[in-house]
């Protein structure tokens, strides 16, 4: 796979505060139709938005002489080893084939990585102790709350390697960005193009929304015509245009 170079700051600021929405319309219009993380939930509403490079963990179903407790002895478990890996700022994604049926991790590892600095975690599988991750300051997506340990459904293979994650293709360093919708996957080479569009489109339907509130009509407004990019521009002018710096 190609090496990319981190994601600019300013990248990472406009991504941070355009939609979910927004960024699939941009996606879209680049001919991608499959990068919104199917049947996830976020657990905490009030969580900050989710930012940064996809950190993967995939796993193939679990097998009765292989995946006992015993399993979590040592230090080469790849679920632990994951948990103690995940770079800062990096969102550990994990492929548990969209089976909630168990957790693919509880509280304590979740807390981990996030004193560790992690952006957030991403599972189309379970989570056990739910309703404390729900507490933390932290952005967390599952496919759903279950009690049942990792090792009932689960087996954990392979780090960082491509891995299909809620139906979609996820890539080592693609850019996830999570809000209250959801998860989306950027890939990593068109990351700082996506972002710089969404933010113009963000900033475009700012200034629709406050149009629309005042009594204006859709037509020749969304999409734009010539005059309501006159009134746009003098918008913009006026200094009433969000920013990100």
């Amino acid at each position: 796979m190609t090496e990319h170079p981190p994601l600019s700051e300013r990248a990472r600021k406009q991504l941070l505060q355009v939609s979910t929405a927004t960024l699939t319309t941009q996606l879209f219009k680049r001919g991608f139709r499959n990068l919104f993380v199917q049947g996830i939930r976020l657990l905490n509403a009030k969580a900050p938005r989710m930012v940064g490079p996809a950190f993967t963990l995939r796993h193939i179903p679990a097998r009765e002489d292989l995946d006992v407790l015993q399993a979590f002895e040592g230090r080469s478990h790849p679920q632990r080893v994951a948990v103690e890996t995940v770079p800062k700022g990096h969102v550990l994604v994990m492929d548990c084939r969209g089976d909630a049926r168990a957790a693919s991790a509880g509280g304590i590892l979740v807390t981990r990585m996030m004193k560790r600095g992690a952006a957030g975690v991403v599972t189309d599988g379970g989570l056990r102790d739910s309703t404390d991750i729900a507490e933390l300051h932290f952005p967390v997506y599952c496919g759903g709350p279950s009690a049942p340990t990792n090792l009932t459904r689960h087996h954990a293979v392979d780090i960082n390697l491509p891995i299909a994650c809620g139906e979609i293709p996820v890539y080592p360093g693609d850019i996830m960005v999570g809000d209250g919708e959801g998860v989306v996957c950027i890939p990593r080479a068109i990351a700082e193009d996506v972002a710089a569009a969404a933010w113009d489109m963000h900033v475009y339907e700012e200034f629709v929304v406050s149009e629309v509130q005042g009594g204006r009509e859709l037509w020749g407004l969304y999409p734009a015509e010539a005059e309501a990019k006159a009134r746009f521009e003098a918008w913009k002018a006026a200094g009433k245009a969000p920013k990100f710096d």
